[in-house]
């Protein structure tokens, strides 16, 4: 039966179709909904204290934790009201999470939210806004104008326009869906109209790429087999440009993608983007670069030169709850071409209205809903500006350089790579095996002073620590050196 009455009328409006009446408030609501919603500033107080206890007690909280699930409880009937919620969670869950936002949190690339960062994540929940179309409101502008403002950031040029994604892999996913397309554009088809069949075989060209490369290859449909790895130069992980050229050359005029990176996971590394871009002169090929953090040298002048190209990208990938300091999830993506893109992206429906020359931004990505990712990155890039940025990657390089230069004195470790930028890649002293690195990882993560994540570089086990928070001082540089010590001296 539909929402009429037994003599098959409609109910009255204001009453339930059982005959009592619908609330005419959300607080007549009754239960714990009604009640929280009658107590919202109280309980909005009550949030943002404990938030500022957290946030105060980053630096003696435990950086990581070797997480114990606990019991499952059943679904609430009835619910426990907001203040019960954060009682609970207070209880069974937080106590296991980890500092990630903290200074010593050293493992993968991770940055910790910056004060104006948090405040624009507040607004975006609290605002609500799906930017994905500009039918309703100014949120899309809002993520134009923060988009031109990384663009600046980064030293991109205009052609280059920006749209907001989950992270690096889905930015990488989106560049390489339109690689995909202009493949298509060579070739006479559109696999976004015929499928990926239609493509034939593609040849994906990179000297390290990160798993995120390989991954959004399989979910594009062109398989993981499509990447062809390229000769690095010695002792690097940067992508031999001559040995480039000769894949390039075996291709006889079939066009390719080239996946370029600025900054590679291990050692944090860069390709040669002004040489690669320049075998475009005898080479179609459409050139993707990695920059999820590696982007950030821009803003150092000491490293700047290492990005030098980058503009030549036809498309790039930058991660921003990396190196910029905001929340997870917010990445962004960047291409010279947005037709291609929308041609991939574009979602036919009626009530969206044509696509047009500036489509929105349901036309560009893989979701059609999203939250309002831009906000925290302007409230950060209006708050601190380039200079303000600039200061936390000088500082976090300069960390980074000091904890390498105080491994190189341990007689336990040995450093794998030079300190590039902000990643310190050395392994124990000897050789190493798996379990041996991964006893240390786990007694530096017991030990609740730091954490580092483990990683295999040429072939040999190794630990990685990444700066890119904030916070992170010289005196946590010092607490770092002094546990890898300790674990160090262990049998």
């Amino acid at each position: 039966m539909d929402a009429r009455d037994e003599a098959g009328t409609p109910p009255i409006p204001g009453s339930s179709p059982t005959g009592g009446h619908l609330p005419a408030t959300p607080e007549e609501t009754g239960g714990s909904l009604g009640a929280d919603h009658a107590r919202v500033p109280e309980l909005l107080e009550a949030t943002r204290a404990y938030a500022v206890r957290l946030l105060g007690g980053l630096g003696d909280r435990p950086v990581a934790r070797t997480p114990v699930r606990p019991a499952p409880v059943p679904l609430p009937e009835t619910g426990i009201g907001l203040e019960g919620a954060m009682e609970e969670f207070a209880k069974r869950w937080e106590p296991g999470f980890a500092a990630g936002a903290g200074p010593r949190y050293l493992g993968f690339v991770t940055g910790g939210v910056t004060p104006a960062a948090l405040a624009g994540d507040w607004l975006t929940g609290t605002l609500d806004q799906n930017p994905t179309s500009g039918l309703d409101s100014l949120a899309p502008d809002l993520e134009r104008e923060t988009a031109a403002w990384l663009r600046d950031l980064f030293g991109l040029p205009p052609e280059h326009e920006g749209t907001f994604v989950s992270g690096a892999t889905m930015s990488t996913f989106a560049g390489l869906a339109i690689a995909r397309e202009w493949l298509g554009e060579r070739r006479g088809v559109s696999p976004a109209e015929e499928g990926v069949a239609a493509l034939g075989p593609v040849t994906v060209l990179s000297g390290s790429p990160h798993s995120s490369v390989v991954k959004s290859l399989s979910m594009l449909g062109l398989g993981r087999s499509a990447i062809r790895r390229v000769g690095l130069l010695p002792g690097r992980e940067a992508v031999d440009v001559a040995r480039l050229a000769e894949e390039l050359d075996r291709l006889d005029g079939a066009p390719a993608i080239v996946v370029a990176n600025s900054g590679t996971v291990n050692t944090v590394d860069f390709d040669d983007l002004r040489a690669i871009a320049a075998l475009r002169e005898h080479h179609p090929f459409w050139l993707h670069v990695d920059a999820a953090f590696g982007a950030f040298a821009a803003l150092s002048p000491e490293h700047a030169h290492l990005v030098a190209g980058l503009g030549e990208a036809d498309s790039v990938c930058v991660d921003l709850h990396k190196w910029l300091n905001v929340p997870y999830d917010s990445a962004i993506q960047f291409t010279r071409r947005r037709d291609l893109q929308a041609r991939v992206f574009r979602n036919s429906a009626a009530y969206l209205g044509p696509v047009g020359d500036d489509p929105d931004f349901v036309h560009l990505t893989p979701e059609n809903s999203r939250r309002l990712r831009a906000l925290p990155a302007w409230f950060a890039l209006a708050a601190y500006g380039r200079e303000g940025h600039a200061e936390i990657v000088r500082r976090d390089v300069a960390l980074a350089a000091g904890l390498g230069e105080r491994i190189a004195t341990m007689p336990a470790y040995r450093l794998l790579a030079p300190v590039r930028l902000n990643v310190v890649c050395f392994t124990l002293a000897g050789s190493p095996s798996p379990a041996r690195i991964d006893e240390v990882v786990d007694a530096i993560t017991a030990s609740g002073e730091a954490f580092l994540t483990p990683t295999i570089h040429e072939g040999v086990p190794a630990l990685r620590a990444a700066f890119s928070n904030w916070r992170t001082t010289e005196a946590d540089v010092e607490r770092v050196a002094k546990i890898l010590q300790e674990v160090a001296s262990r049998p």
